[in-house]
């Protein structure tokens, strides 16, 4: 089993969408747009603050 590496708050349905593209590591997501992120089944505009907030907590952004 593939461990993950998200913030632990993140809602499920959005968890389920980024282990379904992928990005099982916070690190993962510096190479994929907000935009993208959003066009994931399962992802909100809220599950995006936490990212944007746990990648700025590392100094890390999103694909600009």
């Amino acid at each position: 089993m593939t461990e993950i590496n998200l913030p632990l708050k993140l809602a499920k349905p959005a968890q389920r969408a980024l282990a379904k593209a992928g990005y099982t590591d916070i690190n993962d997501l510096t190479n994929v747009t907000e935009e993208d992120l959003l066009n994931l089944h399962g992802m909100g505009s809220k599950a995006l603050g936490q990212l944007k907030a746990a990648l700025a907590e590392k100094g890390l952004t999103f694909k600009q």
